[in-house]
Protein backbone atom coordinates (compact mmCIF):
# COMPACT_ATOMS: atom_id res chain seq x y z
CA UNK A 1 0.00 0.00 0.00
CA UNK A 2 2.95 2.70 -1.28
CA UNK A 3 2.29 5.91 -2.90
CA UNK A 4 4.63 6.33 -5.31
CA UNK A 5 3.82 8.94 -6.51
CA UNK A 6 1.40 12.23 -5.55
CA UNK A 7 -1.98 13.25 -7.17
CA UNK A 8 -0.22 16.58 -7.89
CA UNK A 9 2.73 14.31 -10.00
CA UNK A 10 5.87 15.10 -8.10
CA UNK A 11 7.02 12.04 -5.89
CA UNK A 12 7.31 12.54 -1.87
CA UNK A 13 10.53 12.44 -0.43
CA UNK A 14 11.03 8.76 1.24
CA UNK A 15 13.12 9.93 4.24
CA UNK A 16 12.90 6.75 5.99
CA UNK A 17 11.15 3.85 4.35
CA UNK A 18 7.48 4.16 3.99
CA UNK A 19 5.46 0.76 5.31
CA UNK A 20 6.17 -2.49 3.56
CA UNK A 21 5.47 -6.09 4.36
CA UNK A 22 8.47 -8.25 4.24
CA UNK A 23 6.03 -11.46 4.80
CA UNK A 24 4.22 -12.60 2.08
CA UNK A 25 2.14 -15.53 1.17
CA UNK A 26 -0.13 -17.58 3.88
CA UNK A 27 1.10 -17.23 7.29
CA UNK A 28 0.28 -20.40 9.51
CA UNK A 29 -0.45 -19.60 13.44
CA UNK A 30 -1.96 -21.27 16.48
CA UNK A 31 -3.55 -19.87 19.41
CA UNK A 32 -2.66 -20.55 22.51
CA UNK A 33 -5.46 -22.84 24.35
CA UNK A 34 -8.29 -20.81 25.61
CA UNK A 35 -7.03 -17.32 24.77
CA UNK A 36 -6.49 -14.84 22.15
CA UNK A 37 -3.08 -15.33 21.97
CA UNK A 38 -2.18 -16.20 18.31
CA UNK A 39 1.28 -17.73 17.58
CA UNK A 40 2.81 -16.58 14.71
CA UNK A 41 6.17 -17.63 15.13
CA UNK A 42 7.05 -20.25 17.68
CA UNK A 43 9.35 -18.31 19.81
CA UNK A 44 12.58 -19.22 21.87
CA UNK A 45 15.01 -16.52 21.23
CA UNK A 46 18.72 -17.07 22.41
CA UNK A 47 18.01 -20.87 22.30
CA UNK A 48 15.64 -22.21 18.90
CA UNK A 49 17.86 -24.48 17.91
CA UNK A 50 17.92 -26.16 21.30
CA UNK A 51 13.91 -25.37 22.54
CA UNK A 52 14.98 -23.23 25.55
CA UNK A 53 12.70 -20.76 26.78
CA UNK A 54 13.74 -16.76 26.24
CA UNK A 55 16.14 -15.16 28.77
CA UNK A 56 14.47 -11.54 28.31
CA UNK A 57 16.60 -8.74 29.92
CA UNK A 58 14.60 -5.58 28.51
CA UNK A 59 11.11 -4.58 27.43
CA UNK A 60 9.73 -1.80 25.30
CA UNK A 61 6.39 -0.36 24.85
CA UNK A 62 4.62 1.95 22.42
CA UNK A 63 2.67 4.25 23.78
CA UNK A 64 -0.63 5.53 21.77
CA UNK A 65 -2.98 2.58 20.81
CA UNK A 66 -0.27 0.13 22.71
CA UNK A 67 -0.87 1.16 26.36
CA UNK A 68 -3.09 4.63 26.28
CA UNK A 69 -5.95 4.91 24.37
CA UNK A 70 -6.25 8.67 24.90
CA UNK A 71 -5.84 9.63 21.75
CA UNK A 72 -7.94 6.91 20.34
CA UNK A 73 -9.60 8.83 16.70
CA UNK A 74 -6.08 10.75 16.15
CA UNK A 75 -6.19 10.02 12.53
CA UNK A 76 -9.70 11.39 12.14
CA UNK A 77 -8.43 14.38 13.31
CA UNK A 78 -4.92 14.59 11.43
CA UNK A 79 -6.95 13.22 8.00
CA UNK A 80 -9.61 16.46 8.57
CA UNK A 81 -6.92 19.06 8.93
CA UNK A 82 -4.72 17.93 6.06
CA UNK A 83 -7.66 17.81 3.69
CA UNK A 84 -8.24 21.59 4.45
CA UNK A 85 -4.59 22.19 3.69
CA UNK A 86 -4.67 20.54 0.51
CA UNK A 87 -7.65 22.00 -1.13
CA UNK A 88 -7.02 25.85 -0.36
CA UNK A 89 -4.45 25.13 -2.70
CA UNK A 90 -7.51 24.96 -5.31
CA UNK A 91 -6.65 21.11 -6.71
CA UNK A 92 -9.21 20.41 -8.64
CA UNK A 93 -9.95 17.27 -6.85
CA UNK A 94 -12.77 16.44 -4.60
CA UNK A 95 -12.22 16.90 -0.76
CA UNK A 96 -13.48 12.66 -0.88
CA UNK A 97 -10.35 12.20 -2.98
CA UNK A 98 -8.25 14.48 -0.96
CA UNK A 99 -9.21 12.68 2.39
CA UNK A 100 -9.04 9.47 1.37
CA UNK A 101 -5.50 9.78 -0.50
CA UNK A 102 -4.28 11.64 3.10
CA UNK A 103 -5.62 8.62 4.72
CA UNK A 104 -3.78 6.64 2.80
CA UNK A 105 -0.32 7.76 3.50
CA UNK A 106 -0.98 8.78 7.21
CA UNK A 107 -1.71 5.08 7.47
CA UNK A 108 1.55 3.96 6.12
CA UNK A 109 3.79 7.09 7.96
CA UNK A 110 1.59 5.53 11.70
CA UNK A 111 4.25 4.45 14.03
CA UNK A 112 6.96 7.35 13.09
CA UNK A 113 7.00 10.68 14.47
CA UNK A 114 4.22 13.05 13.81
CA UNK A 115 6.62 15.49 12.00
CA UNK A 116 7.04 12.47 9.09
CA UNK A 117 3.78 13.12 8.29
CA UNK A 118 3.76 16.63 8.40
CA UNK A 119 6.87 16.48 6.27
CA UNK A 120 4.75 14.24 3.45
CA UNK A 121 1.94 16.98 3.98
CA UNK A 122 3.78 20.21 2.92
CA UNK A 123 5.30 17.57 0.39
CA UNK A 124 1.41 17.38 -1.44
CA UNK A 125 0.56 20.82 -0.73
CA UNK A 126 3.79 21.65 -2.87
CA UNK A 127 3.22 18.97 -5.35
CA UNK A 128 -0.34 21.23 -6.27
CA UNK A 129 1.59 24.61 -6.76
CA UNK A 130 0.69 25.64 -3.10
CA UNK A 131 3.12 27.39 -0.67
CA UNK A 132 3.36 24.80 2.34
CA UNK A 133 4.11 25.81 5.53
CA UNK A 134 6.57 24.73 8.04
CA UNK A 135 6.50 20.81 9.12
CA UNK A 136 6.93 22.17 12.81
CA UNK A 137 3.49 24.57 12.10
CA UNK A 138 1.59 22.14 10.52
CA UNK A 139 2.07 19.63 13.42
CA UNK A 140 1.15 22.51 15.88
CA UNK A 141 -1.63 23.25 14.32
CA UNK A 142 -2.21 19.83 14.37
CA UNK A 143 -1.72 19.26 18.10
CA UNK A 144 -4.23 21.99 18.81
CA UNK A 145 -7.07 20.27 17.09
CA UNK A 146 -6.32 16.79 18.71
CA UNK A 147 -6.16 18.71 21.77
CA UNK A 148 -9.40 20.11 21.09
CA UNK A 149 -10.97 16.38 20.71
CA UNK A 150 -8.93 14.95 23.52
CA UNK A 151 -8.95 17.78 26.64
CA UNK A 152 -12.43 16.15 27.79
CA UNK A 153 -10.82 13.10 28.58
CA UNK A 154 -7.61 14.16 29.98
CA UNK A 155 -9.60 16.66 32.23
CA UNK A 156 -11.97 13.93 33.34
CA UNK A 157 -7.97 11.95 34.30
CA UNK A 158 -6.76 14.66 36.36
CA UNK A 159 -9.71 15.26 38.45
CA UNK A 160 -10.51 12.09 39.36
CA UNK A 161 -13.79 11.54 37.67
CA UNK A 162 -12.40 8.54 35.36
CA UNK A 163 -10.26 5.83 36.17
CA UNK A 164 -6.90 5.27 34.44
CA UNK A 165 -8.32 2.07 33.03
CA UNK A 166 -10.93 3.87 31.46
CA UNK A 167 -8.21 4.82 28.75
CA UNK A 168 -5.83 2.09 28.69
CA UNK A 169 -5.66 -0.74 26.43
CA UNK A 170 -7.32 -3.93 28.94
CA UNK A 171 -5.17 -5.48 30.91
CA UNK A 172 -2.17 -3.22 30.78
CA UNK A 173 -2.00 -2.82 34.39
CA UNK A 174 -1.77 -6.59 35.01
CA UNK A 175 0.91 -7.07 32.76
CA UNK A 176 3.20 -4.26 33.66
CA UNK A 177 2.97 -5.78 37.17
CA UNK A 178 4.05 -9.26 36.30
CA UNK A 179 6.88 -7.57 34.33
CA UNK A 180 8.14 -5.01 37.09
CA UNK A 181 7.35 -8.05 39.45
CA UNK A 182 10.19 -10.32 37.58
CA UNK A 183 12.60 -7.51 37.88
CA UNK A 184 12.33 -6.94 34.11
CA UNK A 185 13.52 -2.50 33.43
CA UNK A 186 10.87 -1.58 30.92
CA UNK A 187 10.90 1.39 28.04
CA UNK A 188 8.37 3.24 27.05
CA UNK A 189 9.25 4.62 22.93
CA UNK A 190 6.40 6.32 21.41
CA UNK A 191 6.54 8.89 18.25
CA UNK A 192 4.15 11.25 20.07
CA UNK A 193 6.48 14.42 21.55
CA UNK A 194 7.80 13.23 24.53
CA UNK A 195 6.23 16.12 27.17
CA UNK A 196 2.51 14.87 26.17
CA UNK A 197 3.84 11.03 26.44
CA UNK A 198 5.16 11.86 29.67
CA UNK A 199 2.10 13.85 31.33
CA UNK A 200 -0.20 11.35 29.87
CA UNK A 201 1.67 8.51 30.99
CA UNK A 202 1.30 10.32 34.40
CA UNK A 203 -2.37 10.70 33.99
CA UNK A 204 -2.68 7.04 33.35
CA UNK A 205 -0.88 6.19 36.27
CA UNK A 206 2.15 4.06 34.36
CA UNK A 207 5.05 6.39 34.99
CA UNK A 208 6.29 4.31 38.15
CA UNK A 209 6.70 1.09 35.72
CA UNK A 210 8.70 2.93 33.95
CA UNK A 211 10.32 5.36 35.50
CA UNK A 212 13.03 7.88 33.66
CA UNK A 213 12.60 5.23 30.74
CA UNK A 214 10.25 7.43 29.17
CA UNK A 215 11.47 8.40 24.87
CA UNK A 216 9.06 11.03 22.51
CA UNK A 217 9.73 12.62 19.42
CA UNK A 218 11.54 15.80 19.76
CA UNK A 219 11.73 18.75 17.04
CA UNK A 220 15.21 17.39 16.29
CA UNK A 221 13.87 14.91 14.59
CA UNK A 222 16.30 13.28 13.32
CA UNK A 223 18.17 13.06 16.68
CA UNK A 224 15.34 10.65 17.67
CA UNK A 225 13.58 7.28 16.71
CA UNK A 226 12.34 4.01 18.06
CA UNK A 227 15.37 2.49 16.33
CA UNK A 228 17.77 4.51 17.90
CA UNK A 229 15.77 3.72 21.67
CA UNK A 230 16.34 0.45 20.74
CA UNK A 231 20.02 0.97 20.36
CA UNK A 232 20.77 2.87 23.16
CA UNK A 233 18.84 0.29 25.45
CA UNK A 234 21.13 -3.07 23.56
CA UNK A 235 24.71 -0.65 24.18
CA UNK A 236 24.27 0.96 27.25
CA UNK A 237 23.30 -2.86 28.98
CA UNK A 238 25.92 -4.64 26.88
CA UNK A 239 22.91 -6.98 25.77
CA UNK A 240 22.08 -8.36 22.47
CA UNK A 241 18.64 -8.35 20.35
CA UNK A 242 17.77 -11.65 21.78
CA UNK A 243 17.66 -10.27 25.42
CA UNK A 244 14.61 -7.84 23.90
CA UNK A 245 11.27 -8.04 24.09
CA UNK A 246 8.75 -5.76 22.72
CA UNK A 247 4.95 -4.78 22.55
CA UNK A 248 3.20 -2.30 19.78
CA UNK A 249 0.51 -1.41 17.60
CA UNK A 250 2.24 0.10 14.64
CA UNK A 251 4.72 -1.37 12.15
CA UNK A 252 7.63 1.10 13.18
CA UNK A 253 8.52 -0.50 16.57
CA UNK A 254 7.83 -4.29 15.25
CA UNK A 255 9.88 -4.03 11.97
CA UNK A 256 12.57 -1.90 14.58
CA UNK A 257 12.66 -4.43 17.22
CA UNK A 258 13.03 -7.49 14.85
CA UNK A 259 15.69 -6.15 12.93
CA UNK A 260 17.29 -6.21 16.72
CA UNK A 261 16.74 -9.91 16.75
CA UNK A 262 13.93 -9.38 19.61
CA UNK A 263 10.97 -10.87 20.12
CA UNK A 264 8.18 -8.62 18.91
CA UNK A 265 4.58 -8.94 20.20
CA UNK A 266 1.92 -7.09 18.21
CA UNK A 267 -1.05 -5.32 20.17
CA UNK A 268 -3.47 -5.39 17.22
CA UNK A 269 -5.81 -3.49 19.75
CA UNK A 270 -9.63 -2.10 19.08
CA UNK A 271 -9.03 1.22 20.21
CA UNK A 272 -12.65 2.62 19.77
CA UNK A 273 -14.45 -0.77 20.92
CA UNK A 274 -12.04 -2.36 22.99
CA UNK A 275 -13.59 -5.76 21.84
CA UNK A 276 -11.37 -8.17 22.64
CA UNK A 277 -11.07 -9.26 19.12
CA UNK A 278 -8.06 -8.21 17.26
CA UNK A 279 -8.40 -5.43 14.71
CA UNK A 280 -7.90 -7.14 11.12
CA UNK A 281 -6.10 -4.15 9.49
CA UNK A 282 -3.50 -3.87 12.33
CA UNK A 283 -3.44 -7.45 12.43
CA UNK A 284 -2.29 -8.19 8.97
CA UNK A 285 -0.08 -4.92 8.51
CA UNK A 286 1.96 -5.83 11.88
CA UNK A 287 2.17 -9.80 10.57
CA UNK A 288 3.57 -8.19 7.15
CA UNK A 289 6.59 -6.70 9.31
CA UNK A 290 7.38 -9.77 11.11
CA UNK A 291 5.49 -10.08 14.26
CA UNK A 292 5.77 -13.12 16.63
CA UNK A 293 2.86 -13.40 17.89
CA UNK A 294 -0.58 -11.18 17.87
CA UNK A 295 -2.81 -9.96 20.72
CA UNK A 296 -5.23 -7.91 20.71
CA UNK A 297 -4.76 -6.52 24.18
CA UNK A 298 -3.45 -7.71 27.70
CA UNK A 299 -6.36 -9.65 28.91
CA UNK A 300 -4.27 -13.10 28.64
CA UNK A 301 -1.51 -11.99 29.22
CA UNK A 302 -0.88 -14.50 31.91
CA UNK A 303 -0.93 -17.09 29.55
CA UNK A 304 1.26 -14.99 27.09
CA UNK A 305 4.11 -14.83 29.57
CA UNK A 306 3.71 -18.48 30.66
CA UNK A 307 4.63 -19.52 26.87
CA UNK A 308 6.96 -16.86 26.63
CA UNK A 309 9.43 -17.14 29.88
CA UNK A 310 7.62 -20.31 31.26
CA UNK A 311 6.20 -21.47 34.03
CA UNK A 312 8.14 -19.14 37.38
Amino acid sequence: MRINKSPGGSPPSNIEEDYAPSVTGKVSSRFLPGTSVEIIHETKPGGRESGRRARFEHVLFDFDGTLSLIREGWPEVMVAMMTEEILATGTGESPGEISRHCAEFVSQLTGKQTIYQMIRLAEEVKARGGSPRDPLDYKERYHTRLMDRISRRRESLRCGEAKPEDFLVPGAFGILSTLRDRGLPMYLASGTDRKYVVEEAALLGLVPYFGGRIYGAIDDYKSFSKRLVIERILRENSVDGAALLGFGDGYVEIRNIKAACGVAVAVASDEAGRSGRPDPWKRERLVGVGADIVIPDFRDAGALLEYLFGQR
